[in-house]
């Protein structure tokens, strides 16, 4: 046969041996089941590791295998892999006459040992977000078409913008960036989501202002840990700019500014335009700093509830991705509320062949692991329904649980996927939800043409709900911008669960608002 394979005594214990693994064969239900169910306990026995020969019969006699029948091999592998929450290391290949043996080694993936941190991506239409992203997860300058890793959709590839939210991944290890060659590789997202001890998902809005109700649903709905303004320095702050700093400052987000496309102005119209950006944050009470090395990075990090960092780069030459990179990777993790039950928010719903009804939003709160049973609710009632938890992914990475501050994807049983809304929650029955149909919040009015007064109904934005409301002004006959009263909120048309101290922004037209539930008033 050749070069012989050579296996370690101690991964005895959790080796398996396969002549060959074809997908028409072993992909089918049963097979695959057998497959998962014998994988899992080879990554119990060998602590989160596994070994796979292939091209062996199970008398360790090497019969060899052709370059399809191993490419088959290992797409099999992968597939289980990643239902189980495991990911392929490694392929050790060993040559011969008959064919190639091939030693797979595979890793498990434990979610709960990442730090995780959640950016929401916001500024003006062209000012360079979804470039940024796509940059910082390959390290690759901008050939004008990075934008597009970005699992973008074809109406937003022919019209050159995005339309809809996006999520990407970067991941860091011992303090260095994981850099990816093509982050639409799913097997590259497994990867960095392995070999990461820390984790970073961005919320990658929506900058053009027809879609401004999907950009305030990415601040709002996502859970956002920090929020990323990005500013072109060709354009320099716009109105949409203003509005987007405004709703991240309104839900009390840390904030870093990035001035993108530097390689196209000159000195002294880039200094302009930071001293632009810094004007705009002084006047809401916040100090910039321009980070000029990683001194300064230092100097911030502590300090980000008052100190916003203005970091000047481009996609084309790179600059400035340095130090982007050293300040993500010092972000410190938000405190988040684990120890409470399980509630996610949902965001958007799927109807996927062979898994069935998904769902994915942010965790808001507690942990959430697989096989564990579940309310989803309100219906237009206001009832809740019970369901189970059939597996969970985040970043296309089979997970066995997830806590607060992840987006994940759940796979549930039990309702159908025609029966659920995007607001609607996926939650521990331990909760006790209940939908609400009336409340009262403190409302400050930030813009509107006159004046608002009661019997007035914007649409009312918290979590991911979305969802028109009827406004009865408290204390005075109306209010108008810049001023701050309660009200009573009721919504028009369904109940939905919503909690004291939850924050909102309402809008209708150009009217917008800010505000926090105060009292619970009427329930479903």
């Amino acid at each position: 046969m050749g070069k012989k394979v050579s296996l370690p005594a101690a991964e005895d214990k959790y080796i398996e041996f396969k002549e060959k693994l074809l997908p028409s064969i072993h992909l089918k239900v049963e097979r695959r089941q057998h497959l998962a169910t014998q994988m899992k306990s080879r990554l119990s026995e060998g602590n989160g590791l596994a070994v796979y020969v292939l091209g062996v019969t199970n008398e360790r006699e090497p019969i060899g295998l052709s370059e399809i029948e191993l490419e088959e091999s290992l797409a099999v592998l992968r597939s289980i892999a990643a239902e189980v929450g495991a990911v392929i290391d490694r392929v050790e290949r060993y040559d011969g006459e008959n064919g190639t043996v091939a030693k797979v080694i595979i890793k498990s993936y434990a979610s709960l040992t990442k730090r995780h941190i959640v950016i929401a991506v916001a500024g003006h239409v062209n000012h360079g977000k979804s470039t940024l992203i796509a940059c910082l997860m390959t390290g690759q300058i901008d050939d004008g078409n990075k934008w597009l890793y970005l699992d973008t959709l074809p109406h937003e590839i022919e019209r050159n913008l995005s339309a809809d939210l996006h999520f990407a991944l970067l991941g860091f290890k011992d303090g260095k960036p994981i850099l990816m060659k093509n982050p639409l590789d799913k097997t590259e997202k497994v990867k960095v989501a392995s070999v990461a001890d820390k984790l970073i998902s961005f919320v990658d809005t929506v900058g053009h202002e027809p879609w401004l109700r999907t950009t305030i649903r990415g601040l709002v709905g996502q859970e956002v840990d920090y929020g990323l303004l990005v500013v072109a320095a060709d354009d320099g702050p716009t109105h949409i700019t203003r509005e987007h700093l405004g709703i991240m400052l309104a839900l009390g987000l840390p904030i870093i500014i990035c001035i993108s496309k530097t390689d196209r102005v000159t000195d002294d119209r880039r200094t302009e335009v930071r001293e632009e950006v810094s004007r705009l944050l002084k006047r809401v009470g916040r100090v910039p700093l321009l980070i000029k090395d990683r001194n300064d990075i230092e100097l911030v990090i502590d300090k980000m509830n008052i100190v916003v960092p203005i970091i000047e780069t481009s996609s084309v030459t790179l600059r400035g991705y340095e130090y982007l990179y050293d300040l993500l990777s010092m972000l410190p993790a938000r405190e988040k509320s684990i120890d409470q039950p399980f509630l996610l928010y949902i965001d958007r719903v799927y109807n996927i062949e062979g898994v069935g009804t998904v769902v994915s939003g942010s965790i808001m709160q507690g942990r959430l692991k697989t096989g564990s049973d579940l309310l989803i609710g309100p219906d237009p009632k206001g009832a809740f329904k019970s369901v189970k938890a059939r597996s969970i992914e985040m970043h296309y990475a089979r997970v066995a649980e997830a806590e607060a501050g992840y987006i994940v994807g759940i796979a549930i049983r039990g309702v159908n996927h025609e029966e659920i809304r995007r607001g609607m929650v996926l939650c521990d029955a331990s909760l006790m939800p209940q939908a609400v149909w009336s409340f009262k919040a403190d409302l400050l009015l930030l813009t509107h043409p006159t004046r608002v007064a009661s019997g007035y109904e914007p649409v009312l934005h918290c979590h991911t709900i979305s969802h028109t409301v009827k406004l009865t002004l408290l204390d005075r006959d109306y209010l108008k911008p810049g001023e701050q009263g309660e009200v009573i909120m009721e919504f028009k048309y369904s109940p939905w669960l919503i909690r004291e101290g939850d924050k909102f922004v309402i809008r209708e037209g150009r009217t917008k608002g800010i505000g926090q539930v105060i009292k619970i008033l009427r329930y479903a």
